[in-house]
């Protein structure tokens, strides 16, 4: 599972997002995933992260994903699944 260092420190916002996005790298070979959004969830943490999917040229037309990405309480890894998919240009709608 995860190392030491991984594991989240009670009320560490900043150490769950570290540890849940080495976590989720380590598992599905994503590189350079951004952390955009982290909340409590029960015991443990909720971070949703964007990764490149595929990489496309121009850098405009690469596919996105969103993930949700599960810590429970002592910073391992619970779960993660995709949330969507979307062109790297594309906005939402208002």
């Amino acid at each position: 599972m995860a190392d030491e260092k991984s594991r989240t420190p009670k009320g560490g916002v900043g150490a769950a997002v570290r540890a849940a996005v080495g976590q989720f790298e380590e598992l599905t070979s994503f590189s350079g995933a951004a952390p955009t959004g982290v909340r409590r969830d029960g015991d443990g943490w909720s971070v949703l992260v964007d990764v490149v999917e595929i990489e496309r040229v121009p850098s405009t037309a690469s596919v996105m994903a969103t993930y949700r990405v599960d810590l429970d309480e002592s910073g391992d890894l619970a779960g993660y699944e995709r949330l969507r998919r979307y062109n790297r240009g594309a906005v939402d709608p208002t």
